[in-house]
């Protein structure tokens, strides 16, 4: 049987095209997100992809529901290989950190760290419960940022749920080697999608200006692409490290 994976926010951006890339590594799908729209346009890039594609309504965020999002998504395809980890949110407003509120705070926290970590630590344990399938290389993936690394005062939450999503994966790397499941921390940079489109114009100019060595938007797919690679094996003697996937903004550069 073909191993199937569990991507959260997967209606658009770098969930759909995650979705897409896994399914050309032969993976099925279980696409998650707290909203149906978009969600049959994954499921036909899926299909076309060869994959199949099962979709569930879930809020990440939503801690005492993740059970549940996990007896479907599990019982979808008798298994699951991998959990990738796309969704989250980005501040509402960008800001001074002085200017920070306790609300944007806990909102960015809840749902791009203690949501991430509670659904990994979840489907950890159905991973290593007895009789779990084994039908390939086994995964849990997550989408931190280059603010993990990179300080951005207009938006010191996102910086700080980010960098805490980094050391999520790190902990599953050591919790779960010895079982053979893999942990991996990718960091998008710039990248097109809708939750950057209120400074499309503002990136696109630095962009061009030299804000990475490679002066162009990154896309959905460019991170898709290493979620699947890293999903499929490609590297099984890697785990808990961090891959930007960024243009090079991350290297250091004088």
């Amino acid at each position: 049987m073909k191993p199937a994976a569990l991507v959260t926010g997967a209606r658009r951006g770098i969930g759909r095209a995650s979705c897409v890339a896994l399914a050309q590594k032969g993976f099925d799908l279980v696409g998650a997100d707290i909203s149906p729209e978009g969600a049959e346009e994954t499921r036909a890039a899926v299909e076309a992809a060869g994959g199949r594609f099962t979709f569930i309504l879930a809020d990440v965020g939503n801690v005492a529901a993740h059970a549940a999002l996990l007896d479907a998504a599990w019982g979808a395809y008798g298994g699951l290989e991998c959990l990738a980890n796309v969704a989250g949110v980005q501040v509402q407003t960008r800001q001074d950190m002085l200017e920070t509120t306790p609300e944007s705070w806990d909102r960015l926290l809840d749902i791009n760290t203690r949501g991430v970590f509670f659904l990994s630590q979840a489907m950890a344990r159905r991973m290593l419960a007895e009789g779990a399938p084994v039908r390939g290389h086994r995964s849990l993936v997550f989408i931190s940022s280059v603010n993990a690394v990179m300080a951005s005062l207009n938006r010191a939450e996102y910086c700080v749920s980010k960098a805490g999503v980094s050391m999520v994966a790190k902990l599953f790397a050591m919790r779960l080697a010895e079982h053979g499941i893999n942990t991996y921390d990718i960091q998008p940079g710039v990248i097109r999608t809708d939750m950057t489109r209120g400074v499309w114009d503002k990136y696109g100019a630095q962009i061009e200006a030299g804000l990475a060595p490679i002066r162009r938007w990154g896309e959905a797919e460019d991170i898709g692409g290493a979620v699947a690679t890293l999903a499929a094996g490609a590297m099984p003697y890697s785990t808990g490290h961090s891959f930007p996937i960024d243009g090079g903004m991350l290297m250091p550069r004088f």
